[in-house]
């Protein structure tokens, strides 16, 4: 039983969360400071529904990836934190059985949580939820396989970017507000970039197991361009937020300009060793941290 919790706990991986948690606590503060209207308990419920979605996901993706290939490829020297999956089923910590049964499970229960906030708080975040609930399924699950086929990149900008900011902002103040679609804007460029060079050191598995993501695509060197391209993105939509919302204290997100430039130096010079590129993966996840913070800064100042 002890194997289990531990393979539970490590496929779980709760510091990967900060995913989620980011925009979550952007639209719960954007709900707080334009409307006035903040409820823990709700809160806490979708925090919970949405973590349960984050395991759902982490077990299905274990699951399709190791029957592909695409995890047991993976060679010793292209093992980073920040790829490769879990490591759950491939080091035999959790079977395949049980990381599919963990993924029925998890996500069932989010989806009771959502049908609960529906029914008996909002219904207007019920389809935000289905949306939620699919792509986290049909990201790497037959017959769709998004991130098989290309689409696995828009399907974690969409969903961790603008449909948990609105989400949350739904169901904080009963109100959908196209503002927040706006303000997510630059979560939605950073995770995809997360993404995007996380995907780096599995090039050559993801290639054998024929899993069709643009960085295989594209070519790591490609690639890198589009690492940048990324981030540019997300400074730009500081620029119109500002704009349009006549807060200029979102331009706080240039602080991490250094970190950006530094970041995607780094990758241009190593993005075929592994090794030095994970200062890339490491500080493309701090920038994202770091611009969240910014952000909820920029919404209180406000």
């Amino acid at each position: 039983m002890s194997r289990f919790w531990k393979g539970f706990w490590q496929l779980a991986d709760p510091k990967i969360w900060i995913a989620s948690t980011i925009p979550m606590l952007v639209g719960a503060t954007f709900a707080y400071v334009n409307e006035k209207s903040f409820n823990f308990l709700w809160f806490l419920l979708a925090l919970i529904g949405v973590y349960l979605i984050e395991i759902g996901k982490n077990a299905v993706n274990e699951v399709v990836d190791y029957i592909t290939g695409a995890d047991r490829f993976v060679t010793q020297d292209k093992r980073t934190p920040f790829s490769g999956g879990k490591k759950t089923i491939v080091d035999g910590v959790l079977t395949l059985e049980e990381a599919k049964w963990i993924g029925i499970v998890t996500i069932f229960l989010a989806c009771i949580i959502g049908i609960i906030i529906a029914l008996y708080w909002e219904i207007k975040v019920l389809s935000i939820g289905v949306l939620g609930v699919f792509f986290a399924v049909f990201y790497i699950l037959p017959p769709l396989k998004l991130a098989y086929r290309g689409l696995g990149e828009f399907a974690v900008g969409f969903t961790f970017g603008i449909l948990v900011t609105l989400g949350m902002y739904v169901t904080m103040t009963h109100n959908i507000n196209w503002n927040v679609v706006l303000i997510s804007l630059p979560l939605s460029f950073l995770i995809t970039n997360v993404l995007w060079i996380n995907q780096f050191p599995d090039y050559e598995a993801d290639m054998k197991a024929n899993k069709r993501n643009w960085v295989v695509r594209l070519g790591k060197e490609k690639s890198v361009g589009v690492y940048a391209m990324l981030f540019a993105f997300s400074y730009i939509s500081f620029i119109l937020i500002s704009i349009i919302l006549k807060n200029y204290f979102f331009l706080l997100g240039f602080i991490t300009l250094p970190l950006t430039i530094s970041a995607v130096k780094n990758a241009k010079k190593h993005y075929n060793d592994i090794q030095r590129l994970i200062l890339s993966n490491a500080k493309t996840v701090q920038i994202y941290i770091l611009t969240g913070i910014f952000m909820i800064i920029a919404i209180i100042l406000q």
